[in-house]
């Protein structure tokens, strides 16, 4: 059944390939963002994606969300060192229109209410981890105003959930990387270390390199971002992790590089940042229980796949 999905930040690195998914599998896609997304969509999509302008602090969401089947909530103007340096404007910015958007759905009420999925961030909420791999049911205890503010924000709306009855679904990404993934803003150190490999110049680590992630190609970020909020129905549970399930250090990540572009790479070594958690791993056994979803890609085929991207200047990259 063709759906209305409305992307709040739509024009974004995830936006964009969720979008490009949604249009594939027959949808109808609105990008609600600041600017319309400077790239074209490949031929034959482009009829099935549209445009609004998006402002988080002025949005007029019963506007926004009328006509709409599902709401994919990406849009967050902060990263965890902007965040840290202004937390009061990361909660103003940030979590107020996020619930601004809440008291819309709850007052078109459970049967008109579009379904909501936020994109919550999987390497911050959680904080140190008790448990490796970490499970949705670990003590959110984040460590940085970022993670904060993704918590806070999740919390808001699985309150709202069980108070009014919405359909709000909340994904926790680990660290997706790809083509066309902003490098200015400052998150991708995968995409970020290719980048800076293929023009020959050095890579910053902060540390000594043994801080462990958990990445994720974008192509499988969208496909399972694409099955989360189009099943109907996903049981008791509305928290998922959405990751590889796998750790790797930044070491390794340099090292998987090496080998993949045959030369050695420039590494300059900064001191540690207070606001990185040590280790996040995330357990995804709920999105393959329930959503019958698990990522595609390993690191390095898709390392192969973002040089590839990168080497031929594409901002899309395959979702076959």
């Amino acid at each position: 059944m063709t759906q209305v999905h409305l992307l709040l930040g739509g024009c974004g690195f995830v936006g964009r390939h969720v979008a490009l998914l949604l249009a594939k599998n027959g949808h109808d896609v609105v990008l609600a963002d600041r600017s319309p997304i400077a790239a074209d969509f490949p031929e034959g999509l482009a009829g099935k994606i549209s445009w609004r302008e998006l402002d988080l602090a002025k949005a007029d969401w019963a506007d926004l969300v009328r006509g709409v089947d599902v709401v994919h909530h990406y849009a967050w103007g902060s990263i965890p060192a902007t965040a840290n340096e202004k937390p009061a404007g990361d909660l103003l910015g940030n979590v107020v229109p996020t619930i601004a958007l809440l008291e819309v759905l709850r007052n078109l009420g459970r049967e008109r209410a579009p379904r909501l999925v936020f994109t919550s961030s999987g390497g911050t909420v959680y904080g140190s981890l008790q448990q490796i791999p970490v499970a949705e049911e670990h003590p959110l205890n984040p460590l940085n105003a970022y993670g904060a503010g993704k918590a806070t924000a999740e919390l808001y709306i699985t309150a709202y959930a069980r108070q009014y009855g919405l359909d709000c679904r909340v994904a926790r990404l680990s660290n997706p990387y790809g083509a066309g993934q902003n490098l200015a803003r400052g998150q991708g150190a995968v995409t970020t270390f290719l980048h800076r490999a293929l023009n020959r110049e050095p890579i910053v680590i902060w540390g000594d390199g043994e801080v462990v992630r958990d990445y994720i190609h974008i192509a499988d970020v969208a496909d399972g971002l694409c099955a989360l909020a189009c099943m109907d129905e996903i049981g008791v549970h509305n928290v998922f992790n959405l990751g590889s399930g796998h750790g790797v250090s930044l070491n390794a990540v340099v090292a998987q590089l090496e080998a993949g572009l045959g030369r050695r790479l420039d590494v300059r070594r900064e001191a540690a940042r207070p606001y990185d958690v040590p280790v996040s791993v995330l357990d995804i056994s709920r999105m393959r229980d329930i959503l019958h979803w698990g990522p595609r890609l390993n690191l390095s085929d898709g390392i192969r796949r973002t040089l590839s991207d990168l080497e031929g200047g594409r901002l899309f990259s395959s979702l076959g």
